[in-house]
């Protein structure tokens, strides 16, 4: 670990926290966890970081605080109370919240954590597992120029494409776009396999062709292998999408924007959750298109 680097808090560990926090520890930093899962904690020690009992005892002695937690809810919880973020870490540290959450969220964590002397970006993610674990995700980051310059080399050891978006909330307006595409794009690939498989195509050729052409994407090269299989390991949930969906949904409504295909979608994922398959990647979606189109799944 270089002494040169910033000391390194990071609060979740989950499918996509833990394996970019063992990312910072592997570019050289000293990472100190927390997540409620002991278990977690446990695997980034393994991998060279530190663990800590509790939120406050995590971000204490922190340089930068790195969030990566589910929702809204979640990210207050850590921030705020005598046990949380604001209360315990030092004046001019900088935090970063990873997570996806409102953009009302963001812009109240900046106003609460500057009356504390501390920072706050709000860098909101995507890319899913396999872009955290290598390190490939595109960061699309709310807050002032001067933090995200000093910010940005630790986000380089996470992504790829590293973006200042605008003032704090704009990384999580960003993320909600980018959920509405993902989400879209997703429901037209299922559609498409289903429409493929009914009319006795090979579907892995398909898939190949389509790709490498204009309806080629992102989500088809990450998810082909998730529809050619019924491969549906949480990469990233549809619950945590049918969050997303809520926020891009009534983010949208404020500002007077029509969303018609995004609102049909954002249905369809709730319509998946609510038959059980919340646990599921939303590359799942498939399965709703099957159940319509009679398939037994």
């Amino acid at each position: 670990m270089s002494s040169n680097l910033p000391k390194v808090a990071w609060i979740g560990l989950g499918i996509m926290g833990s394996p970019m926090s063992e990312n910072l520890v592997r570019a050289g930093y000293d990472v100190t966890g927390y997540t409620l899962e002991r278990a977690k904690v446990d695997r980034l020690v393994a991998a060279g970081g530190r663990g800590a009992a509790s939120v406050a005892e995590a971000v204490r002695d922190a340089d930068v605080i790195v969030t990566m937690v589910p929702a809204s809810p979640q990210v207050e919880a850590i921030a705020y109370g005598p046990d949380g973020v604001l209360e315990n870490a030092r004046s001019g540290a900088l935090l970063i919240d990873m997570s996806s959450i409102t953009p009302q969220t963001s812009v109240d964590l900046a106003k609460h954590a500057k009356d504390k002397g501390i920072r706050v970006l709000d860098a909101p993610v995507s890319g899913g597992e396999a872009g955290a674990v290598e390190a490939v995700l595109s960061i699309m980051v709310g807050g002032e120029q001067p933090d995200f310059d000093a910010a940005r080399p630790l986000l380089e050891a996470l992504g790829r494409t590293i973006v200042l978006c605008g003032p704090h909330g704009s990384g999580q307006t960003v993320k909600a776009a980018n959920q509405l595409i993902v989400a879209v794009n997703i429901q037209a690939c299922a559609e498409a396999v289903v429409f493929l498989e009914r009319s006795g195509v090979d579907l892995a050729a398909a898939l190949d062709v389509l790709n490498g052409g204009l309806a080629g994407s992102t989500v088809l090269t990450r998810k082909k292998d998730n529809f050619l299989k019924r491969d549906f390991d949480p990469g990233f949930r549809i619950d945590l999408h049918h969050k997303d969906m809520g926020i891009v949904t009534d983010a949208a409504r404020t500002v007077g924007a029509a969303l018609p295909v995004g609102a049909v979608v954002a249905q369809l994922v709730a319509s998946l959750r609510a038959q059980g398959d919340g646990g599921l990647d939303h590359s799942a979606l498939l399965r709703s298109v099957e159940r319509l189109s009679g398939s037994q799944v």
